[in-house]
């Protein structure tokens, strides 16, 4: 079955620990620190595979995580980085953020291959931390966190054309004539479940891709009948050719059909409407003497400017090949550019946001210092101990909070709070 949609869990790879060792050796009774870092953890990355063209690999399996960093070794060992993980999706796919709908990265174009979470970093051994009056760290930092996120994907196929028109309207028919696709056609609605896509070769230098998009019907744009969920795949296409049944051989009006389709366009993205677009009163060779008047019918009734009305027959071919000259002339006029979908979101600002500190004084006069970065830190920091607490200072210093909570008018004596402890603010 084709999938177009797909919403999964992806997951960086957690760092690995820095290690907390010191030097064993004979006749050196007091060795100085030599515990290792950590390994990075795994990125999530996504790359475009031309083999691949539905998302059907992610229908029944719902995590994908990297792999952790390995812990750093004594010895001066650095831990082992952990393994990436690779998605494979079709060009075309749209990765969101299922959270808020925003738009993570769009595999077209030159995005081949995207790294869309970054694992952890390593954490520092010991080692980094001997001083000349501390010259026997017993700490070392922790790896940095994994980052997991919920994903959407979508597939919005990219072609040329887009073929659009009401169930059995002969869609299909005119793609298997045009075309080397091989689409599956019989004499009721919603035979196509799928977008099939096709090219058309008119010379050695005029081809275009025509994708065929399963029938719209009214109520599509709100979620009626199948054609809301390939709504998506018309948003690429450079020019809409719009098939209708000229002959009415289903009893239905042809401009009201016109009307309806536009109308589900218009609702699900106004763009759509903004593109050139062609009208094809098919199955003409059942009429042959009323043709003229029909063409003319629809023209008048159809209030668009600058959108040509053709009659063929998808069965016998006649007016395909000059249909198909104008469709290559509108596509001549448009930009070369394949659409694509400006990143809305960068998922390492979840990091950005762990990381972040922030600064308030409460009502007693207080300066509070809060985050989740303080939070880690102190969670696994003995202050009580003279190793600990040089630690602590050195934190403040590197991650420059001292410098904000003076910008911030505090003085000696003043009251700090981090992490429901209460200091006295020293230079």
């Amino acid at each position: 079955m084709f999938a177009d949609r797909a919403r999964i869990i992806i997951k960086s790879g957690r760092g690995g620990d820095g290690h907390v060792s010191f030097r064993r050796e004979k006749y050196v009774p007091n060795g100085g620190p030599d515990g290792g870092d950590g390994g990075k953890g795994g990125d999530v990355i996504f790359e475009v595979d031309s083999g691949v063209n539905t998302l059907a690999d992610y229908r029944h399996r719902r995590k994908f995580a990297a792999t952790p960093g390995e812990e750093g070794g004594k010895k001066n060992c650095h831990g082992k980085n952990g393994e990436d993980i690779v998605l494979k999706v079709p060009e075309g796919t749209v990765i969101l953020d299922a959270e808020n709908k925003r738009v993570i990265c769009d595999m077209s174009g030159d995005n081949k291959r995207v790294t869309v979470l970054e694992g952890g970093r390593g954490g520092l051994g010991n080692q980094h931390f001997a001083t000349s009056k501390m010259q026997a760290p017993k700490y070392a930092k922790p790896g940095g966190d994994a980052i997991e996120l919920e994903v959407i994907l979508e597939l919005k196929v990219i072609a040329d054309v887009g073929l659009v028109g009401f169930p059995n309207v002969g869609k299909s028919t005119f793609l298997s004539r045009v075309t080397n696709a091989n689409p599956k056609i019989a004499n009721y609605h919603f035979t196509t479940l799928q977008p099939n896509l096709g090219v058309v070769d008119l010379d050695h230098s005029n081809s275009f891709v025509i994708a065929d998009i399963p029938g719209l019907i009214e109520g599509a744009s709100e979620g009626v009948g199948l054609g809301y969920e390939f709504l998506r795949h018309i948003e690429r296409t450079k020019v809409i050719v719009h098939i209708i049944d000229g002959a009415s051989m289903e009893g239905r009006d042809p401009i009201e059909d016109i009307k309806a389709i536009n109308k589900e366009m218009s609702q699900y993205d106004a763009n759509l409407l903004k593109k050139p677009q062609v009208i094809v009163a098919n199955k003409m060779d059942v009429c042959p003497d009323t043709e003229e008047d029909i063409l003319s019918d629809i023209r008048a009734g159809i209030d668009m400017e600058n959108v040509e009305v053709y009659g063929m027959s998808a069965v016998s071919g006649k007016g395909v090949n000059e249909l198909l000259w104008h469709i290559n002339d509108l596509l001549n006029n448009c930009n070369d550019e394949i659409i694509t979908y400006e990143a809305e979101f960068d998922p390492m600002e979840l990091r950005n946001e762990e990381d972040s500190i922030t600064y308030e004084i409460d009502k007693d006069g207080a300066f509070v210092v809060e985050g989740a970065k303080i939070d880690k830190m102190l969670s696994y920091t003995n202050l009580e101990s003279e190793k600990g607490f040089l630690f602590f200072q050195n934190f403040l210093k590197e991650n420059k909070i001292n410098e904000k909570l003076e910008e911030m008018g505090i003085e000696e004596g003043d009251t700090v709070k981090m992490y429901g402890l209460t200091f006295e603010y020293y230079k």
